[in-house]
């Protein structure tokens, strides 16, 4: 066995050890006097999540003593704030309305957004534990679908004044992630700090620790990119995103399992593997019955209904119709094609699909599946299978039923490498995307584009350097309108200088006058 697999297997048993000693000590020394200050549910869960104990140990540097402490402190807070009960239902409609608090993009780690508007917060007593929920509510919710990935904290202080500034609240938002939601910072972007907050950033840095204090990050306008990319940051930021908060439904834009062109799939936030296999062989035979396909793959795997070739011959008829994206993203795994942007075409286009190319550039065979923002609105085809090495998979992506592609809407394409003795059907893929390390995982993400024209592609090339010719002059007409416009100015600045000068030389000179004759008063 090697050093490194020997260190390893070393470490998760040292691992184990320690959450089979927190969960031992905290029932014996906690639960057994303060079951009336715990949530039950809470209990229970830490006696089968191995992970929210590692989160905690971890965060406390594997301190037992200290771990618990923090355990007992978070596990109170959970039941003062009915933390387990939360729902929109729990929170004022005008404070999920004004969308000061709200989850939405990432940042350029592909950590999720957690945005806190601070110009819409007011400092007052009597809503202040409401705004406190909704922050729990928010990090609950993600919490329970993430399990462990981190979130970058958005704090806007762009148009803020003295009134919004509640150190309170700052305190309690701080709390939440050193002590309620541990290892959930990634970091907390500050943007546009005024500089009348310094002194209470001073604070809050002594609030936060060493190791926190890190994690703040100050930005302005010019370098909040180095953070945010712009597809992802409001105009206000120097951003492009067009998205506009607003309630209702809940700012959503979690990736999700899309439809396949026969129903659901299974994915890995199913609560078991059983239920997982048992779901993707009820969708395995829908197929086989709905489409007439009865050839087994090469492996003999009665899991899976049609061969690759087979899979691949049926979407390659159905993408004769448009062409093939020609921008490539080269990933360490897949190239994806096209790089960004999948364009759709709209009602009057008649080209409503889009097709992703995926081509495996490893020697192994990799798995994929395409999540979205809009699981409910697309359906892609196929969304969870694998790439043979040097192979290339067409991915044809439709709106369901008639329903409006959003230029907010997003594709996750996730990639992982297989071992060559691993089998490519949907119970083993379900358990492989169970297991694999998050770390293994090539993400890449893909906005939707809307062309509103669409042109045929018969287009010549004198059309097309007529339409070149036809923007370009358009922009040299622009560009001209624009330097008139500056000399106008510029002229209008000189015929200030010139009057400020006429002026001053007038006030010279009667000057010099009124010293003449005063010299000459003087002297008779």
């Amino acid at each position: 066995m090697s050093t490194t697999a020997t260190i390893a297997e070393y470490q998760a048993q040292n691992k184990a050890k320690l959450i089979s000693e927190v969960r031992r000590r905290f029932e014996a020394e906690y639960v057994t006097d303060k079951s009336d200050k715990y949530d039950s549910r809470d209990v229970e869960r830490l006696q089968q999540d191995d992970n929210w104990i590692e989160s905690y140990l971890a965060w406390r540097h594997n301190v037992v003593d200290e771990t618990l402490k923090m355990l007992d402190e978070s596990f109170q807070w959970r039941k003062e704030m009915a933390v387990n009960d939360l729902t929109e239902a729990s929170i004022p409609r005008w404070l999920l309305e004004i969308g000061g608090i709200y989850l939405h993009g990432y940042d350029k780690e592909g950590n999720k957004l957690f945005w806190i508007r601070v110009k819409y917060h007011i400092k007052d007593h009597k809503t202040i534990l409401d705004k406190k929920k909704l922050i729990a509510f928010w990090l609950e919710r993600y919490a329970k679908r993430e399990n462990g990935k981190p979130v970058t904290v958005m704090f806007d202080l762009s148009e803020t004044g003295l009134n919004s500034i509640d150190m309170d609240f700052v305190r309690f938002i701080i709390n939440c992630f050193k002590v309620y939601y541990p290892k959930y910072l990634s970091k907390m972007v500050i943007f546009d700090m005024p500089w009348i907050m310094n002194a209470a950033f001073k604070i809050v840095k002594t609030w936060l620790g060493p190791e926190a204090v890190s994690l703040l990050k100050f930005t302005s306008k010019n370098d909040i990119q180095d953070y945010v990319s712009v597809e992802y940051l409001p105009p206000h930021m120097g951003g492009t995103d067009p998205f506009k908060y607003s309630y209702p439904p809940l700012v959503d834009d979690d990736f999700q399992t899309p439809l396949c062109e026969n129903g659901p799939i299974a994915s890995e936030d199913e609560a078991s593997s059983k239920e997982d296999i048992e779901s993707d062989g009820k969708d395995t035979l829908e197929t086989i019955s709905n489409e007439e396909q009865t050839t087994l793959p090469k492996k003999g795997n009665i899991m899976e209904p049609t061969s690759k070739a087979d899979e691949n011959e049926k979407v390659d008829s159905k993408m004769r119709t448009f062409k093939k994206p020609l921008s490539v993203f080269k990933g360490p795994l897949l190239h994806i094609s096209p790089a960004e942007e999948l364009y759709f075409g709209s009602t009057d286009s008649g080209e409503k699909k889009a097709l992703i190319v995926l081509t495996n550039v490893t020697k192994n065979i990799v798995a994929f599946k395409v999540r979205t923002t809009a699981p409910e609105k697309y359906r892609v085809k196929p969304s969870n299978s694998s790439c043979d090495p040097g192979a290339s998979v067409d991915i044809v992506v439709s709106p369901h039923g008639g329903l409006t592609v959003s230029a907010q809407d997003r594709f996750l394409v996730m990639a992982a490498e297989m071992e060559q003795t691993s089998g490519t059907g949907p119970a083993e893929l379900t358990q492989f995307w169970k297991e694999v390390p998050r770390n293994k995982v090539m993400e890449h993400r893909l906005r939707c584009h809307i062309v509103e024209s669409y042109k045929p592609s018969s287009l010549t090339w004198k059309d097309h350097a007529f339409n070149m010719s036809v923007k370009t002059s358009e922009d040299l007409c622009h560009q001209l309108s624009r330097l008139v416009a500056s000399t106008r100015k510029l002229e209008d600045q000189v015929q200030q200088c010139i009057r400020f000068q006429q002026l001053l030389l007038a006030l010279t000179v009667l000057l010099l006058t009124f010293m003449v004759s005063f010299f000459y008063l003087l002297h008779g």
